[in-house]
């Protein structure tokens, strides 16, 4: 199993939204925070990122890429002096169109932005560890299959072909690990500790792979250390290390995480819930998860139930 892939798979909530847009100098926009994760591509033109708190603005040229994994209110404008302008978010997620006229001969930058909701409810630590923003600059030949992603997702944006609509959402999935997986394994500036070290060592992202492929298992210490190819002490001090918590707390931690999507995004029978995640009995599991979420598997089933969608009123038969 993928690390990355179930990490990201937890949090998703919701569709993916993205567009490509045109705007011409002056323009600027500010963004809300948001509970979700956001990006930003310059494909033509130039532009400025603007983080909040005051921190300084950073310089966008065609080809980089911006991610905002923790949903962090910021600007993006033409040139940092410009005013911005409230971008408001619909309520299904998505940024509707905004004015993209400018005088004529103004400066044109071309945008591919992009939202994803996600819940912090249980945020995995490979997510919560990154930065309030992910800058990769562009670069001549780097990161190839990131900048395929980009293009097949502006190309879908700008010509819509039968079966965009399942296309787009998938590229955007694959957007994202592509930006994840390029900042952690060839952009942050260090590599060795961490997720990112976690991931790029062989024996602690061996033993997480067989914790996330078979999480149901009752491993011990010493199984686990055997997937690593170290000794029982040897792993546990590397692991711990790591991945920030020792490898029996990080499997409870990840059965109960996998409980939380099971319950959250289906109907499947607590029984099955809890033979998924390693207990052979309702009320073992029962006992667990409220131990871990401070209520009862239904009661959680209940309060992350999207509400029912309302009947719409009949219309009026007068003006």
């Amino acid at each position: 199993m993928d690390v990355l892939s179930d990490a990201i798979a937890a949090m998703r909530t919701g569709r993916p939204h993205s567009s490509r847009t045109v705007r011409f100098a002056p323009w600027g926009f500010r963004f809300p925070a948001s509970k979700g994760a956001g990006f930003h591509v310059l494909l033509q033109g130039a532009a400025w990122l603007l983080p909040p708190d005051d921190a300084p603005p950073v310089r966008l040229g065609p080809g980089d890429v911006v991610l905002l994994a923790h949903g962090t209110g910021h600007g993006l404008a033409d040139h940092p002096s410009t005013p911005l302008v409230d971008a408001v978010q619909a309520p299904d997620g998505s940024w509707p169109s905004m004015p993209d006229r400018g005088p004529v001969g103004a400066d044109e930058t071309l945008l591919l932005c992009g939202a994803y909701q996600l819940s912090r409810a249980r945020a995995h630590p490979l997510l919560t560890e990154l930065p309030p923003f992910v800058h990769i600059p562009a670069r001549v030949g780097a990161h190839p299959r990131l900048r395929a992603a980009i293009d097949l997702l502006g190309a879908e944006l700008a010509e819509p072909q039968p079966g965009s609509d399942a296309v787009v959402p998938a590229l955007l999935d694959t957007l994202l690990l592509y930006l994840l997986r390029t900042w952690w394994l060839t952009e942050r500036p260090d590599r060795a500790t961490g997720w990112s070290g976690a991931l790029g060592d062989p024996a602690v992202a061996a033993a997480l792979r067989a914790i996330h492929g078979e999480p149901a298992r009752a491993w011990t210490v010493e199984e686990l250390g055997a997937e690593a190819g170290l000794s029982r002490a040897a792993f546990a001090r590397r692991f711990t290390a790591l991945v920030g918590r020792p490898p029996l707390a990080y499997l409870t931690w990840w059965r109960m995480t996998t409980a939380g999507r099971l319950l959250r995004t289906d109907d499947t029978p607590l029984r099955t819930v809890a033979g998924r995640t390693g207990y052979t009995s309702e009320f073992a599991f029962a006992k667990a998860f409220k131990r871990e979420y401070g209520m009862a598997p239904g009661q959680y089933r209940r309060q992350a139930a999207p509400p029912a969608t309302a009947s719409r009123p009949a219309a009026s038969s007068t003006e």
